[in-house]
């Protein structure tokens, strides 16, 4: 019990450990009061609705903290480069073209945060949208970039004579699944949030979209455990 009390200070403490408790929380209260809203009965509509409210304040806390991340992604992109250091070509240049959407995704982010918070005189709907098909893009060649490394192990793998370097191929390859999947299911919420008509976006009920969420959260959870 005392473990796991220090695992989760220790995550509090740290920006990226807090984000994660954040949109872990976040996503599975719209998960949960997205079900709650939709019983018939009458029988937990406060807290339906209570957890959908916060659920929203959650995410609007993560928009804001976000503020602060351009100058970190900045430096990681700077780090990376061209990614000279990469043995394979296609990672190399899908993980630049990853950072060159992540890095355009937080001033996106940012003018429509301020738009709506009337800090400037613009329309949010737009930078919105832009943010999210950043995202979405960024997903997508995450996916991509597992998806290269799996096959990449897997060829290592064949290769491999020794047990003891077999099974830490074995666990990367675990580590590259969890984050396809964890890459899906946020694609699939970045769809929906696209305008109407395209793919399924706008068609997903409320408890969907915390699900997917949530599910992603919890690979993450797990990829920092392993």
């Amino acid at each position: 019990m005392q473990d796991s009390v220090d695992c989760l200070v220790r995550q509090l403490e740290s920006y990226r450990g807090r984000d994660r408790i954040i949109r872990t929380l976040c996503y599975s209260s719209q998960f949960v009061g997205g079900i709650l809203s939709c019983k018939t009965d009458g029988s937990s509509p406060n807290l339906g609705k209570s957890l959908l409210l916060l659920s929203a304040q959650l995410s609007h806390c993560r928009t804001v903290l976000r503020l602060f991340d351009d100058l970190s992604m900045l430096a990681y992109t700077r780090t990376y480069g061209f990614g000279a250091k990469e043995e394979d070509i296609a990672v190399r240049w899908i993980s630049v073209l990853e950072n060159v959407a992540d890095q355009l995704y937080y001033p996106c982010e940012h003018v429509a945060w301020a738009a709506d918070t009337h800090l400037i005189q613009a329309k949010s709907d737009p930078w919105w949208l832009l943010s999210n098909a950043l995202w979405g893009t960024s997903l997508l060649l995450g996916i991509l970039r597992s998806l290269r490394f799996l096959l990449l192990l897997r060829r290592k793998r064949r290769c491999e004579q020794d047990g003891s370097r077999d099974r830490e191929l074995r666990r990367r390859m675990q580590s590259e699944l969890l984050s396809i999947v964890g890459f899906m299911t946020d694609l699939s919420n970045a769809v929906h949030w696209m305008p109407h008509g395209f793919l399924w976006a706008g068609r997903f009920p409320t408890w969907l979209v915390g699900l997917m969420g949530t599910i992603s959260s919890v690979t993450m959870w797990i990829k920092m455990n392993a």
